[in-house]
């Protein structure tokens, strides 16, 4: 059996007021938070599609340039991250028969999480398939064609985690040794603990 590919999206089109500046263009040992997050995605995620918006011209030009890599601008991205999660997910082709997404915040992700993911979805097949740590789940989160389908046919208004709780009773959960699942940066306080862990 042909395995379905997966493609991935990353997040990066939100005005980070709360950190001052572009969180995309953050640094993280030596690479951006986007930088990392594109060379956690691309062994494994085809396409990997980066949604911009506030600052596009200033990270595109930060950012090293990746053949496999596509952007996408999200024309209205005060609308929130949910419509850059569309704006992601209109750009994948037909093939994609899931996705892997995850904002830019999440630096910290291993690449390992992001290869283990899409084995447990390609073993599994469930329409949600998201990573856990020490109980609590966080990102990157994959979804099934059918997921992707539902969440593009939803107003820009709607949540996707109305999507994703609907498919609770058969979401698959994959533990892992990755704190960076959780390490959401909103803050320069957030910012400043992350770069102090060894």
């Amino acid at each position: 059996m042909t395995l379905p590919a997966i493609g991935g999206i990353i997040l990066s089109a939100g005005a980070s007021r709360r950190m001052g500046s572009p969180k995309a263009l953050l640094e993280l040992r030596g690479e951006t938070f986007l930088g990392r997050l594109i060379d956690a995605f691309l062994p494994i995620c085809h396409p990997l599609i980066v949604v911009l918006g506030y600052d596009a011209e200033r990270i595109r030009a930060a950012t090293p340039a990746h053949n496999a890599v596509e952007f996408v601008l999200n024309p209205d991205p005060a609308r929130g991250m949910f419509s850059s999660l569309q704006c992601g997910l209109r750009a994948l082709p037909p093939t994609a028969g899931a996705a892997i997404f995850t904002p830019v915040d999440y630096a910290a992700i291993r690449s390992a999480s992001v290869a283990g993911l899409a084995r447990a979805y390609q073993q599994f097949l469930s329409p949600v398939t998201l990573p856990r740590h020490q109980g609590e789940h966080g990102h990157p989160v994959c979804i099934s064609r059918l997921v992707i389908d539902q969440l593009l046919a939803l107003p820009v208004t709607a949540q996707a985690r109305d999507v994703i709780h609907a498919h609770r009773s058969q979401t698959a959960y994959l533990d892992l040794d990755d704190p960076g699942i959780l390490s959401d940066i909103d803050s320069p306080e957030d910012y400043r603990r992350l770069v102090a862990l060894k």
